[in-house]
């Protein structure tokens, strides 16, 4: 409250751009009917990583005197509010690390929408569009959802092997970010199917299982998202669930029998890299890659994906990408999957 309380009475001009403010986020028990801003239509708003995107808030006639309106992002894992842009009508100041991709829209002069660039992983979630007006300040939420894949993963060394934070940066390696617990649901609507119990962003652990079986829980459990709940952040140790988008670049495959170390002299001789796990789930998800050749990825996994079902293909009834695991990198040859921003 403090934060809120200096913040209302700077001036704009006097804060930097470059900074970034954080604050605990506050709601009221029962928001009251919105006076200064109209309720949008849609409250979630779709996606793409790359894209460009608007979320709205328009102001209502008349406006009151010396307002301002502020963005800020909800992030639940931090437990934290982060200030965005903050705009008296005149002017407006950016702050934090989505300031320099943010943007009002102003299509007219009651219009505070927010317009952001090159929509990123971390980018999804909700945001927060607040009139402060002395006594009778008033916001309204929205969800900025993200169309993608979520996607199981390992080391490896097997299977349990990452705390929260392990699990956060491991998915940042692989082009992807850790999923949220409703990317997991969402994905399981969609078919995931998956015995180990894997970390989401929320710092809470879970499993989606389609087929109850012995091994997962036992035949009587329903099927479903299954939690182990909150877990020790740094003792504990699972597996993770990664969530990844749309790709600016191309996935392709190139045949061959190459150890590691050719198939990534391959890639990188053709003007590219080798693939991430997240870029391979994305040209499957999104750009329809279809092949049934295993091709090494940038971390030493062997994997391959199937659109159509097929004999010869993994044997399963399902569109997935499948995967021979960790093999040696110096004995065991395949083909390798490049990414190529070109």
């Amino acid at each position: 409250m403090h934060h809120l309380l200096v913040l209302a009475s700077f001036c704009l001009t006097s804060l930097p751009g470059s900074s970034a403010i954080y604050q605990r986020p506050t709601y009221p028990a029962t928001p009251p009917p919105l006076q200064h801003l109209l309720d949008p239509i849609n409250k979630i708003v779709h996606t793409q990583r790359g894209a460009t995107v608007t979320l709205p808030c328009v102001l209502r006639a008349p406006l009151p005197p010396n307002y301002k309106v502020r963005w800020s992002k909800v992030e639940p894992a931090e437990y934290m509010e982060v200030v965005i842009l903050i705009t008296n009508g005149a002017h407006h100041k950016t702050y934090g690390p989505l300031g320099s991709r943010v943007r009002l829209r102003r299509s007219h002069r009651y219009d505070a929408s927010l317009t952001i660039s090159n929509v990123a992983l971390e980018d999804e979630g909700r945001y927060r569009c607040q009139l402060i007006n002395g006594l009778e300040d008033e916001s309204l939420s929205l969800v900025l959802q993200l169309e993608g894949v979520v996607f199981p993963y390992q080391t490896s060394h097997g299977r349990y092997k990452f705390n929260y934070f392990e699990a956060k940066q491991t998915c940042q390696g692989q082009d992807s970010r850790l999923a949220t617990y409703g990317q997991l649901y969402k994905a399981w609507t969609e078919g995931l199917d998956w015995c180990n119990a894997g970390w989401v962003m929320e710092g809470t652990v879970h499993y989606p299982i389609i087929n109850s079986r012995e091994p997962c829980g036992g035949r009587l459990l329903l099927p479903g998202v299954r939690s182990y709940g909150s877990k020790d952040k740094s003792k504990d140790r699972f597996d993770a669930f990664c969530f990844s988008s749309t790709v600016k670049g191309r996935v392709y495959f190139i045949r061959g029998h190459l150890n590691f170390k050719e198939a990534t002299q391959a890639c990188q001789k053709d003007g590219a890299l080798v693939a991430k796990v997240g870029q391979l789930y994305a040209a499957w998800k999104f750009s329809q890659l279809d092949r049934c050749d295993g091709g090494w990825l940038d971390d030493g996994s062997v994997r391959y994906p199937i659109i159509t079902p097929r004999t010869g293909c993994g044997g399963l009834p399902d569109p997935g990408v499948r995967s021979f695991g960790f093999p040696s990198k110096l004995r065991k040859k395949y083909g390798v999957y490049c990414f190529s921003v070109k």
